[in-house]
C-alpha cells in the first residue's frame, strides 16, 4: 500500500482551510485518512501552519510520499531540511497579537454630561425663523 501525505479540503466555498493527513494513495481528496498531522489555514493573514514535527518525520521515516503542496508546506517548516539534513529555513512569519482599543475614559473622554440634548427642536426652529422673517419685514418697511 502506497502511502501519501496531502492535503484534505475543509471549509466554504470561498473559505478553505486544510488538514495535513496520511492516507492510502488510492483514496480520494476528502476520503478516509490514516492519521491527521496538520493543519493550513491560507486565507489567514500570515497563513496558519501547525505541523506535528514527530508524526511528520515519523511517517517520511516510514515510506511516505507528500505531495507537491504539502512538500512546499514541510520546506516552509523545515520538517523537510531536517528529514534529509539540509540546513534550517529561516523562521515563519508569525502573526502579531492585537492590541486592545483604548477605553473612552482613557481617551480623555468626560462622563459629566448635562443630560439635554445639544441639537435644538425643529418646532422651535420654525417659530424662530418666523419671527426673524417677521422683525426683518418690519425693519425694512420702517
Amino acid at each position: 500500500m502506497a502511502v501519501k501525505i496531502k492535503l484534505k479540503r475543509l471549509g466554504k466555498i470561498r473559505s478553505p482551510h486544510y488538514r495535513i493527513v496520511v492516507a492510502d494513495s488510492r483514496t480520494r481528496r476528502d476520503g478516509r485518512a490514516i492519521e491527521e498531522i496538520g493543519k493550513y489555514h491560507p486565507t489567514y493573514n500570515p497563513s496558519v501552519i501547525e505541523v506535528d514535527a514527530d508524526r511528520v518525520a515519523y511517517w517520511l521515516g516510514v515510506g511516505a510520499q507528500p505531495t507537491e503542496p504539502v512538500l512546499a508546506i514541510l520546506k516552509k517548516t523545515g520538517d523537510w531540511q531536517k528529514f534529509k539534513g539540509e540546513p534550517a529555513p529561516a523562521p515563519l512569519l508569525v502573526a502579531e497579537p492585537k492590541k486592545a482599543r483604548p477605553s473612552f475614559e482613557a481617551l480623555g473622554g468626560d462622563d459629566s454630561g448635562k443630560g439635554e440634548a445639544i441639537t435644538q427642536k425643529k418646532k422651535a426652529e420654525k417659530k424662530d425663523e418666523a419671527a426673524a422673517e417677521s422683525s426683518s419685514s418690519e425693519s425694512t418697511e420702517a
